[in-house]
């Protein structure tokens, strides 16, 4: 097994554990503004009116069903590498009355045509791939001309005063609160990890141009996320 498969392995392991208390963390950890985030990486994604939109790293869905509330006549895939995470999107989106194909599926190899989807999403899951420039290549084989991509992810704390205090939390309080609900600390001493080793924003800006998308940024909430867009030229 080499460097990238333990990682991936790993990944897939450890967000199988914490699956069950997976939302109700997000929405402690964040005070609910993640869904905020969310809804506002959907908007950038729906904004072309696609009618096939793949959501890559869907964990328990939640971007997945707001791509169908917010275009019903599109037909929305979402995958994701942790049959645990599928078993609560698949359940939510039943309890819904969505109709949303989910697929297990490595990002890093989608199981997909060429040009198969005019949009895709990806909400804090690409830090985790073990390979960044991989995973933008499937994006862009996977999309059509013209198709978008919407990675929204947490950068590395900027170096002022917010981000010295965001670090703080995410280093210190956060593995706290998370291990003592999830009951898997190291789950979430591996969370502030994966921000810190992401690339910065502009880094990732240029890794999409080089992938080949025409890209486009903007920082959330003084920097705590950010959302890149990258339409397929």
């Amino acid at each position: 097994m080499n460097e990238t498969e333990a990682k991936a392995r790993a990944v897939r392991e450890m967000f199988g554990e914490i699956a069950p208390r997976y939302d109700l963390l997000n929405r402690l950890l964040s005070g609910g503004v993640d869904q905020r985030w969310r809804r506002l990486a959907v908007r950038e994604a729906l904004a072309k009116h696609p009618y096939r939109v793949l959501d890559v790293a869907t964990g328990t869905g939640d971007v997945a069903l707001m791509l169908k509330r917010g275009c019903p006549q599109a037909e929305v895939t979402a995958g994701d590498f942790t049959p645990r995470m599928l078993e609560l999107a698949r359940a939510k989106a039943q309890k819904a009355g969505l109709k949303i194909n989910f697929v297990e599926a490595d990002a890093l190899a989608l199981p997909f045509a060429d040009g198969s989807f005019e949009a895709l999403t990806v909400a804090f899951g690409f830090r985790n791939f073990a390979d960044y420039q991989r995973g933008l290549a499937e994006f862009y084989r996977v999309l059509t001309p013209g198709g978008r991509a919407v990675i929204l992810e947490f950068p590395p704390p900027r170096d002022n005063l917010l981000g010295r205090l965001y670090r703080l939390y995410f280093n210190g309080v956060l593995p706290w609160i998370g291990g003592v609900i999830s009951g898997k600390p190291e789950a979430y001493r591996y969370l502030p990890n994966s921000v810190e080793n992401f690339p910065q924003p502009e880094e990732l800006a240029q890794m999409m141009t080089e992938t080949g998308f025409l890209v486009r940024y903007r920082l959330l909430t003084a920097g705590i996320a950010a959302i890149h867009v990258g339409d397929k030229r």
